[in-house]
């Protein structure tokens, strides 16, 4: 494993686009979600993430979601995968991801790392990755 590196930076969603495929009368709405988005900062890119969320009638929520981004990282360039989990409360959301091992291509081949996220909602968010390479 080579040296940890962390850096931070700020996503910008451009497209924001939730279909509940689930909305019982009584409990949390389940639905996904389309997202498009950029990445500033230590990450420069783009990214596109679908997201699964169960959300409750006081706006509280859970996800997980699965994200590729297209973008440069520490000066190297190419995709990857980052597999996300988190939720809202208080309309705050925050979360956890990881580089999905093995998701790296081009400059960015065997590329690992975990972070998070945390954004007022509907908000841009600010993020932070510490990576590696293998």
């Amino acid at each position: 494993m080579s040296e940890k590196i962390r850096v931070e930076g700020t996503i910008t969603v451009h497209k924001y686009e939730p279909v509940a495929y689930e909305e019982p009368a009584e409990g949390p709405v389940l639905t996904r979600i389309h997202v498009e988005e950029s990445f500033s900062g230590g990450i420069e890119g783009e990214g596109v993430v679908e997201f699964l969320q169960s959300a409750d009638a006081d706006g509280s929520a859970s996800f997980v979601g699965i994200e590729r981004v297209n973008g440069t990282l520490g000066g190297r360039t190419g995709t990857f995968l980052l597999q996300d989990q988190g939720g809202v409360a208080d309309k705050i959301v925050t979360g956890a991801w990881f580089v999905v091992p093995g998701s790296g291509t081009a400059g960015l081949a065997g590329l690992r790392g975990t972070g998070g996220f945390r954004a007022n909602l509907g908000e841009n968010a600010e993020i932070w990755l510490e990576y590696w390479f293998e």
